[in-house]
């Protein structure tokens, strides 16, 4: 039998708005519900997860925050999901002050002892909330952290604690972490050695991770660049070829790795678009076609006049994106036509990144396979 997976939540700052004085939600006047949260919870809770809600509430039932404060508040929130079909399998409040340093309040896991005993899958579970306690909560838990907040304030505050392997999300979108926790994160690390080149390569199709690009090529790294920043994607990308020789090895195993990752990291290309794109780029017309259906099939109808752009030769940029075209298992044509060169290719990569970008584009409404066949 599977053991249960779980999503240990925050209350305040997660479920609902924080008071941003005395961080305390002690009446009616103070409740506000985070944006998108019933839209989001009302479709996690068919996924295979027990809800746990995990909460500290400093001095509950003192004279700072009396019981009759807090329990009119909870009930309406707990009675307003439930409206919603969301039931929580266990709420788990810890009372304490900080500085009493309780086992109980988070990010220790005093309250979650149940929860550790070897009958859950805690690898493969989830603690969502808005601190850095909650992602160190996640980690003390040998669980995984969705931090809800802005990316750039949040990954400012994970890189502040080291804990960037633990925090796997960042986002203020309830719709995105529903799309996660359905669909799973799109990340490939592919490493290739060979006598002639030696690649390690990260690509995260969701942009959720840190860029890199180092190849060797300076014109290679500013066009494989253009597919960070058009497709949306991340690219942690490092190279040591035998530029001694020549480029050609250098461009063409970077194609064979980027391919491969684009093709692992879409797994079941489940509720992807599969499509895309074409595009100007000042006198040039650059077009892609573009087509994630698994199989292969590579047109290149482009000309270059100069023997080198910057410093890859042009003759490469067609066995570049045929190698990867073969890697990603993809429908890939490619033609252009324009007076400068630099524009020609740089439109051509640009096209290519938003073809992708459109192709790997997910619907969190639809869990189908793009085809009439069912599969890809």
């Amino acid at each position: 039998m599977a053991r249960k997976r779980v999503l240990f939540i925050d209350r305040d700052g997660t479920l609902i708005i924080e008071p941003p004085v005395d961080f305390q939600v002690d009446s009616f006047e103070k409740l506000d519900y985070y944006p998108g949260v019933f839209t989001g919870m009302s479709r996690i809770k068919d996924l295979d997860y027990d809800l746990v809600m995990v909460t500290n509430q400093d001095g509950l039932g003192t004279k700072s925050f009396p019981e009759n404060d807090f329990w009119p508040v909870q009930n309406r929130i707990i009675k307003t999901f439930e409206g919603e079909g969301v039931h929580f399998n266990a709420v788990l409040i810890d009372r304490s002050f900080p500085d009493e340093n309780k086992p109980t309040r988070k990010p220790g896991t005093g309250m979650l002892t149940s929860y550790m005993d070897g009958s859950y899958d805690l690898e493969n579970s989830y603690v969502i909330g808005d601190r850095v306690t909650d992602i160190i909560l996640a980690s003390n838990l040998g669980a995984k952290g969705i931090l809800v907040q802005p990316q750039d304030c949040g990954r400012d505050m994970m890189e502040e604690t080291g804990l960037e392997d633990t925090c796997v999300l960042i986002t203020d979108d309830w719709t995105e972490i529903y799309s996660f926790l359905r669909f799973g994160d799109r990340v490939a690390t592919i490493e290739r050695k060979t006598r002639e080149t030696d690649i390690k390569l990260t690509l995260d199709l969701d942009g959720r991770s840190g860029n890199h690009v180092s190849t060797g090529l300076h014109f290679f790294d500013h066009m494989l660049e253009q597919i960070i920043h058009h497709a949306g994607v991340s690219i942690n990308l490092e190279v040591k070829g035998d530029l001694h020789v020549d480029e050609h090895h250098t461009i063409e195993d970077v194609a064979i790795v980027l391919g491969q990752a684009i093709y692992e990291s879409l797994g079941s290309k489940l509720g992807i678009e599969r499509y895309g794109y074409c595009l100007p780029m000042d006198e040039c017309d650059a077009t892609v076609l573009l087509d994630f259906g698994g199989r292969i099939d590579f047109m290149w109808n482009v000309e270059f006049k100069r023997e080198k752009i910057g410093d890859v030769p042009t003759e490469m940029f067609c066995h570049f994106f045929k190698s990867l075209c073969e890697a990603a298992k993809c429908n890939l044509h490619i033609s252009a036509d324009g007076e400068n060169e630099h524009h020609k290719i740089e439109g051509i990569f640009k096209a290519f990144a938003r073809a992708i970008k459109m192709a790997i584009a997910r619907n969190p409404m639809s869990y189908s396979i793009p085809s009439s066949k069912g599969a890809l």
